[in-house]
């Protein structure tokens, strides 16, 4: 598949399938999927994206890691952001562990991913401060049914 064919394709193969891009403000990087134990850093991708990508790329050369909506992090340190839009709900310091999801999917040029904090409150990836360490804990169950299969659909976006 050529860049500028159909940029991020549903994961409805699941992740057996291609994931050919992470969010659409990655589209101008290259990516791969997410597995288990991978030792991820939160990344500033250029834009002002934030994303992850491996330990051990070169910053100059990242590759963007895609992750499935369902999939358990583990940061090492308590998550940071590098603003946030509830002062009143701080996530600050409380948290190290987070499940990734999608947000407004159906809606083009916006912001998709989000971390699930334990408490529920969803913080945008794109809001994380850099350098932040995290470990892929889990991958999400293959879907058993339309509902979970929905959920662990990545939103599309053509270009």
């Amino acid at each position: 598949m050529v860049k500028g064919d159909l940029l991020l394709l549903a994961a409805t193969e699941t992740r057996k399938g291609p994931l050919t891009m992470c969010d659409f403000s990655l589209q101008h990087a290259k990516s791969r999927p997410a597995v288990v134990a991978d030792k991820l850093v939160s990344h500033n991708f250029g834009r002002g994206t934030i994303g992850f990508k491996s330990v051990d790329d070169p910053i100059g050369d990242a590759t963007a890691v895609c992750i499935l909506p369902g999939t358990e992090l583990a940061f090492d340190k308590p998550i940071k952001l590098r603003w946030s839009c509830n002062e009143d709900r701080s996530i600050e310091g409380r948290f190290t562990t987070a499940i990734f999801r999608q947000k407004d999917k159906d809606k083009p040029s916006v912001h998709h991913d989000v971390l699930e904090m334990p408490d529920g409150q969803q913080i945008l990836l794109t809001h994380l401060e850099e350098g932040q360490n995290a470990t892929v804990l889990q991958l999400p169950a293959d879907p058993k049914t339309e509902k979970e299969a929905e959920e662990q659909r990545r939103a599309e976006y053509v270009g």
